[in-house]
């Protein structure tokens, strides 16, 4: 198993965070245009006063060694089921992918602190898992560093995008 533990600044306050990091139309465009996935679809979203509820359904395009793309096919697909705790301000998801979903287990943890007057840190812990004998290591590598430069280049486009 390996953890993966990430965290990037971004140029907007608490509130923009949020209300950006829910908003579908936004979502869509950042997994689409900013980071190059084939598809990005909020199949639903429902909120309460004290949680937000999201699955999405995400194919990204991948860079993975052969024996992985052998076993996961020519187009990887996952969904993302979450829910945003507002009181404590935590997003939990779960990533299931749509090849072994028995075996590979992506779960994720996001909070975020205020560094500035329009700044905010973006704190991401992710345990990654993957059962499968002789390549589960290297299900988990991929994983990692998939997952480790999609939330690096997330953040450079937001950032951009907020500079507008």
């Amino acid at each position: 198993m390996h953890q993966l533990v990430l965290e990037h600044v971004i140029d907007c306050d608490a509130a923009t965070f949020w209300v950006h990091f829910f908003d579908r139309d936004l979502n869509a465009k950042l997994f689409v245009e900013g980071l190059g996935f084939r598809h990005y679809e909020t199949v639903a979203q429902e909120e309460t006063e004290s949680t937000i509820t999201r699955t999405t359904l995400v194919e990204p395009k991948l860079t993975v060694p052969g024996p992985v793309a052998k076993l996961m096919g020519s187009s990887f697909r996952y969904s993302e089921t979450g829910t945003f705790d507002r009181a404590a301000g935590v997003w939990r998801w779960k990533l299931v992918p749509g090849t072994l979903p028995n075996k590979i287990r992506v779960e994720g943890r996001l909070t975020i602190s205020k560094v500035g007057e329009k700044k905010v840190k973006r704190h991401i812990t992710l345990d990654i898992e993957a059962k499968v004998l002789m390549i589960g290591g290297m299900i988990e590598d991929t994983f990692k560093k998939q997952l480790s430069e999609g939330w690096e280049k997330g953040a450079i486009v937001q950032n951009e995008w907020l500079k507008v």
